[in-house]
């Protein structure tokens, strides 16, 4: 299976308060939904004839990170999973029923890190436990550093993308659209404020 980061994302959210010991510089950051700087989208072929896009609208998150030492860093995000917004609205009632993200009995989803692979020059692999539809299992996200420094309003930010893929059948997921279909593609933005 392809992985590539809400995520995001997925990184499902990115959260927790103490995520370094005291013996590192990492510093702890929110992520800015409020101002709209961080995205959890996904995309899904539509029986291989074309694609399925959309996003979750009310996440949170928290992360700490510190650019000498990516390998310390820790992510926490949790994605309310009702959100769900394709821009059709049967669709997205279809999409948080039984047959998908079976929002009634699961309205969470999480994505928790477990280790750091930091490959240079900005690019890292975030590794972590992410939960779905009442499933856990590990996922690998693609990430790179955008950038980080001083925001016009006398705080401290820094992002990043990142970019995984999941198969549906993985996490119990009931509807099958086919082989075509059978994944999930995440594309993650993600800005945080340094606390």
């Amino acid at each position: 299976m392809k992985k590539l980061l809400l995520a995001s994302a997925l990184s499902a959210a990115m959260l927790a308060p103490a995520f370094y010991s005291a013996d590192t510089h990492a510093a702890d950051y929110v992520i800015d939904t409020h101002g709209a700087h961080a995205f959890i989208q996904f995309k899904v072929s539509h029986l291989g004839y074309s694609f399925v896009m959309g996003r979750f609208n009310d996440f949170s998150g928290e992360f700490s990170f510190d650019a000498d030492k990516l390998e310390q860093g820790k992510v926490n995000v949790t994605i309310q999973t009702a959100s769900v917004d394709s821009n059709h609205a049967e669709r997205d009632k279809h999409l948080r029923g039984e047959d998908f993200l079976n929002v009634a009995k699961f309205p969470q989803a999480s994505f928790k890190s477990t280790s750091i692979n930091d490959l240079g020059n900005g690019k890292f692999v975030l590794n972590g436990d992410f939960t779905f539809n009442g499933v856990t299992k590990p996922l690998a996200i693609d990430a790179e550093i955008v950038g980080e420094g001083e925001d016009p309003w006398g705080g401290y930010r820094a992002g990043f993308t990142g970019t995984t893929e999941f198969k549906m059948k993985d996490y119990g997921v009931k509807m099958d659209l086919g082989p075509a279909s059978a994944n999930v593609e995440l594309e993650l933005v993600v800005e945080g404020i340094k606390q």
